[in-house]
């Protein structure tokens, strides 16, 4: 079985800093696009950062300058880099990864980690 599992959440001050990371783990014969999606309290889910398994990015512009995406393939593992925090970045971090399951090749499946807290204090 295929599970996503998140980490590096927390609370810091405005202006600083976290690395969030997301590792699948189970039965995975390939990982396509990689993602980090944010939801506040309220508030409907949203992109972040994509990457590809390439190595292809893209960020809403939100966080444009601020966050980095990357992935470690032979780890299963992405990251997301947060500097110049905001109270607006206060939310709940789910990493999404597009998965083909070693059991059922030619279907790819989405995946959703439980999510991690990110607070940012003004």
């Amino acid at each position: 079985q295929v599970q996503l599992v998140e980490s590096g959440g927390g609370l810091v001050q405005t202006g600083g800093s976290l690395r969030l990371s997301c590792a699948a783990s189970g039965s995975i014969f390939s990982i396509g696009d990689m993602g980090w999606y944010r939801q506040a309290p309220g508030k409907q889910r949203e992109l972040v950062a994509l990457i590809n398994s390439g190595g292809s990015t893209n960020y809403a512009d939100s966080v444009k300058g601020r966050f980095t995406i990357s992935r470690d393939n032979s780890k299963n593992t992405v990251y997301l880099q947060m500097s110049s925090l905001e109270p607006t970045d206060t939310a709940v971090y789910y990493c999404k990864a597009r998965i083909t399951p070693a059991q059922a090749r030619g279907v790819i499946l989405n995946y959703w980690g439980q999510g991690t807290q990110v607070t940012v204090s003004s």
